[in-house]
């Protein structure tokens, strides 16, 4: 009986739940339609809120992470605007290669070997090293340059399109193989007024002889007072400089291929004969490099000893110590100078000047060949772009884009630019020599840093304390006591 009331209960409250479902107008006999169309929205809504719990819990499958081949870039392009355009170049280099990061760390150009020493103690030597020549040899004798991998860039560019001198320079003699890859440098010359020359009939100032007939002649031709000015302050190191290349022309050096100091030899005394005797025609001393270059800028000589930082003086005028800048009285100067790169000795020829090189080092990874070519390419003109003057390229296809990265080009003319990048060809330093050991570099290093040779020329020139002769002597006795110093 009970049960039987239930049942009857329960029916009437589903029809009166049904009824309230249902739409007032709908008529009784579809209550059962009406009932399926409920139960059927009822199972879509069920349906929707399955799929949506199964899209919320559902977990991602994990991404992992990809592995970037790091390449570390020390340079010694420091300063804060050059670092900005390293770091470009890199990154349109990283946009190119997504798995490769290159970092560059700027470090001192003074302190590069100790820094170099520590990351060797470390066991944890960079990839790349911007470092001047003066450093390669040294660090191919030590093992920690990777010459297969310059010599595997320089063959990717293509070795015809470097200079030969700076081919030659980065050359270990030991393996025959190139030790870093050159990069850009400077060049010393002689800059010389070529309208005033051709006037004269004078040859252009290469040779001995033809610095010497221009000694004679060009005093008092035109405005001229005097002939150039020779290095010639006992306190400055721009005697060493010019002098350095007289010697060389004439295959005069500190040592020869036995290690013997060789500064009083026939070749030497006569290279202090020819510089010292220029004299005579110069500014009067005692002269460095800032009177060198306003006595020229003020038509006052018509010869200087400077490298390739002077082309913007030439045309805009060199600040004076005092302030302000030289007001440059000859017209077009820049156009009408000449530039002698190399000069001709009775036993030799030589210029003067910086090179500048990639260092791949030991250990490196691969891809760090990639960077190397890519900053000697894609990325070549907006690093020599920073200092055009003093960042001559070494490839010979980087030429024509080099003479148009600054206007003060514009002031020179293509012969003048060719000569200049032709420089390296005859470029050469006492302290590159390649068959120089460490100790015989670091006494060469002494000699220019104790200024033995701007006091010498001061001596033979000014005081006429000393010849050639006597001057050699002295030059002789010291470097002997140096390299003994330096032995203990």
């Amino acid at each position: 009986m009970k049960r039987a009331s239930i049942i009857i209960a329960l029916f009437i409250l589903t029809a009166l739940l049904v009824s309230q479902c249902a739409p007032a107008a709908t008529p009784t006999p579809e209550t059962v339609v009406v009932t399926e169309e409920v139960i059927v929205t009822q199972e879509v809504i069920v349906t929707q809120e399955v799929v949506v719990t199964e899209i919320v819990e559902v977990p991602a499958e994990p991404v992992e992470p990809t592995e970037k081949t790091v390449v570390e870039f020390w340079t010694t392009d420091n300063e804060e605007e050059r670092v900005d355009v390293y770091e470009a170049v890199a990154q349109n280099f990283m946009d190119e290669n997504p798995d490769i990061e290159v970092r560059i760390v700027p470090i001192e150009e003074a302190g590069v070997s100790q820094r170099i020493a520590t990351a060797v103690a470390a066991n944890r030597l960079p990839d790349i090293v911007r470092m001047g020549i003066e450093r390669v040899a040294a660090f191919a004798a030590d093992g920690i340059l990777d010459e297969d991998a310059a010599e595997a860039v320089i063959a990717s560019i293509g070795e015809d399109d470097f200079r030969a001198g700076p081919l030659a320079m980065v050359t270990d003699p030991e393996t025959g193989k190139y030790a870093a890859v050159p990069y850009d440098g400077w060049i010393q010359a002689i800059w010389y007024r070529k309208d005033v020359f051709e006037e004269a009939g004078l040859n252009p100032p290469v040779s001995w002889d033809d610095i010497l007939a221009a000694c004679e002649t060009l005093p008092g031709t035109g405005n001229l007072l005097y002939a150039l000015t020779i290095g010639s302050d006992p306190g400055q190191n721009y005697g060493h400089q010019v002098f350095e290349q007289v010697a060389m022309s004439n295959n005069a050096w500190p040592f020869d291929e036995a290690g013997n100091v060789t500064m009083d030899t026939p070749e030497m005394i006569a290279a202090l004969e020819f510089y010292t005797s220029l004299q005579d025609c110069a500014v009067p001393g005692p002269q460095y490099w800032r009177g060198a270059r306003e006595s020229y800028e003020l038509d006052q000589s018509g010869m200087l000893f400077y490298s390739t930082y002077i082309m913007d003086d030439l045309v805009e005028g060199s600040g004076l110590e005092e302030g302000g800048n030289v007001e440059i009285p000859v017209e077009d100067l820049a156009l009408n100078t000449g530039f002698a790169p190399e000069m001709v000795g009775p036993n030799g020829s030589a210029s003067y000047g910086q090179l500048v090189t990639l260092g791949i080092m030991q250990g490196a990874d691969p891809a760090a060949q990639k960077v190397v070519e890519y900053f000697m390419q894609e990325g070549y003109l907006d690093v020599i772009a920073l200092a055009p003057f003093g960042k001559v390229p070494t490839l010979k296809t980087g030429v024509d884009g080099w003479k148009v990265l600054s206007l003060i080009f514009a002031n020179y003319s293509d012969e003048t630019l060719d000569q200049i990048a032709n420089g390296y060809d005859t470029m050469q330093r006492w302290l590159f020599r390649p068959d120089y050991d460490a100790t015989q570099r670091a006494v060469i290093g002494d000699i220019e840093g104790l200024l033995l040779i701007p006091q010498v020329v001061s001596n033979i020139a000014l005081e006429g304390t000393m010849t050639p002769e006597t001057g050699a002597a002295f030059l002789q006795e010291q470097v002997e006591k140096i390299v003994a110093d330096r032995s203990e």
